[in-house]
């Protein structure tokens, strides 16, 4: 019998900078533990959290605010398994199943990556014809279909 695989509950943020929708840059992080890997901020769902509520208090935890405005959702959760190297570190867990937002920063949002538990080391403001130039891991065909929907929604 087939073991069914664990997904971790999890939530992702496509954050759009302050001066949106003048102008449609997205804010990329560049994690400090792979190198060169850039990508959208993200963490896990504590038990009993909303989805909502996760997004806020990761976006506090790994880019300083959690100054945004919620622009739209993802209608449904996107399963993906992590590469044999990350499952490693993320036992018990097979990967993750992620909930995703568009966000725009606020005006007065400052983000500071130096956090208590610093999970980046750079971020930038990219257009959405730059995003698969700089994200070109396992996660791009996630972006792709996240990204996709968005625009088709008038976001992007």
């Amino acid at each position: 019998m087939k073991e069914e695989k664990k997904y971790r509950p999890n939530v992702a943020a496509v954050i759009l900078s302050p001066s949106y929708p003048f102008e449609c840059k997205m804010l990329l992080a560049r994690r400090n533990d792979m190198e060169d890997v850039w990508q959208f901020p993200q963490g896990g769902i504590d038990e009993g959290e909303s989805a909502k509520t996760a997004l806020l208090r990761e976006l506090k935890e790994e880019i300083g605010t959690d100054e945004v405005e919620i622009l739209a959702e993802f209608p449904e959760w996107i399963n993906y398994d992590f590469p044999t190297k990350i499952a490693q570190k993320m036992y018990p867990y097979d990967g993750q199943s992620q909930k995703y937002f568009l966000v725009r920063l606020k005006a007065n949002a400052k983000i500071n990556l130096n956090t208590k538990n610093p999970e980046f080391d750079a971020y930038k403001f990219v257009y959405l014809d730059e995003i698969f130039n700089i994200t070109n891991h396992f996660k791009k065909p996630i972006y792709t279909k996240v990204l996709k929907h968005f625009k088709e929604g008038g976001y992007l």
